[in-house]
């Protein structure tokens, strides 16, 4: 019974402190794995591999098929410098387990490093079906593979066969320059297939464009990306009459998280007395920042920004506005404010330039309240029927 009560307590501690665990249990391999590899893994003090070895190949005697431990003292003999002898070891744990996580890293390092790039994205889709989290383990690899035709076209072919990683791929190559370019391309050979890119998938390069401040190509990006029904809905402003069809790209209209309001949009068929557009309904509490905003692209000139809207009782404390802001370098372009009481389609319109320097903007509905007191409480209904910029001749 002591003997039962040990083992049970070393099952119990094995992932914690595995060496409490093996001291309970002395043939418990997964504590004993658990602790080489937190040895390997400790930065902070170089590993005795030596005695790391002894342990690994001890184990082994008693546990012949066990691929992680041929994985260990595969990756300890790498680390040694004996590669040769490493990979007969990982390639005995691929015999066993072709998912084993450690062999299929080197495996992958090990097929890049000989050009067969066709056989890395194999184990790459093999380590990410039953690993998803260690995209980010094998990502210094995938310039490499990418740059070269054999490499792309798998990657190619893997997302187009729904991969289950191809998702986290695209996030993570918009997070670098070199990165995006791939990312793009890839959603461009998508584009027509039985496997085009989805809203989110181009949403990911849009922003990742964005973040490196290349907004001419985040926006030629967002007008390739659209159906022919959405071209329909193009212009300085998209989708200026705020019809239901928000796909949730940078450059398509975006509704903030505000429990003090409520925005919809319907068509002038759905709405209620025919006043489609975008309604917004206060619910007489205060309301800070933004309400509903798009990225816009003006070349530098003169404008008119113009809205038709109609409103129902409403109350504004502070100040309800339309902004237009230059994303870099930051600054307000221009703003004009929505009248308080009620009214139907009131014509309200501003003109504003926009100056060398400044290649994208946010447009942005938004309050002047700074802090949210119940002395500001917003109320009515706000119905923008449809809001639009137009470029006026020099």
């Amino acid at each position: 019974m002591l003997a039962a009560s040990s083992i049970g307590l070393s099952r119990f501690l094995e992932t914690e402190t595995p060496a409490v665990s093996l001291v309970l249990d002395p043939l418990n391999v997964d504590a004993l794995i658990g602790g080489i590899t937190g040895d390997l893994n400790d930065t902070s003090n170089t590993p005795d591999f030596d005695a790391l070895l002894a342990k690994a190949e001890s184990a082994l005697r008693f546990d012949l098929a066990d691929a992680r431990l041929y994985s260990l003292i595969g990756e300890i003999k790498y680390r040694q410098g004996a590669k040769d002898q490493a990979y007969e070891f990982f390639d005995q744990a691929r015999k066993l387990s072709k998912t084993e996580i450690l062999s299929l890293q080197r495996s992958i390092g090990r097929s890049i490093g000989i050009g067969d790039l066709s056989g890395a994205v194999r184990d790459i889709d093999i380590l990410l079906r039953r690993w998803p989290d260690q995209l980010s383990a094998i990502a210094e690899g995938l310039p490499t593979i990418l740059s070269n035709p054999d490499g792309y076209h798998a990657v190619l072919a893997a997302i187009r066969a729904a991969a289950p990683w191809r998702s986290n791929l695209l996030i993570t190559l918009a997070k670098t320059p070199d990165g995006l370019d791939f990312a793009n391309r890839l959603l461009l050979d998508l584009t027509g297939t039985s496997a085009p890119p989805n809203s989110s998938e181009l949403s990911y390069v849009i922003k990742g464009y964005i973040g490196q401040k290349e907004y001419e190509r985040a926006y030629r990006l967002f007008l390739f990306s659209l159906s022919d029904q959405e071209r329909k809905l193009g212009g300085y402003v998209f989708n200026s009459t705020f019809e239901p069809v928000r796909s949730g790209k940078p450059f398509d209209w975006h509704v903030g998280d505000q429990s003090g309001l409520e925005v919809t949009f319907a068509t002038s068929q759905d709405a209620v007395e025919g006043e489609g557009g975008a309604t917004v309904r206060f619910l007489n509490t205060p309301v800070k920042n933004t309400a509903l905003q798009q990225y816009v692209q003006l070349p530098p000139g003169s404008y008119k920004i113009s809205l038709a809207a109609s409103a129902r009782n409403l109350k504004l404390p502070k100040e309800l506005f339309w902004s237009i802001r230059c994303v870099a370098p930051a600054g307000e372009i221009a703003r004009f404010n929505i009248p308080e009481g009620t009214y139907n389609r009131q014509a309200l319109s501003q003109d504003f330039s926009v100056g060398p320097g400044c290649s994208m903007q946010l447009l942005k509905l938004e309050t002047a309240a700074i802090a949210e007191s119940w002395r500001f409480r917003y109320v009515g209904t706000l119905v923008m029927h449809k809001l639009s910029i137009e470029r006026l001749s020099s």
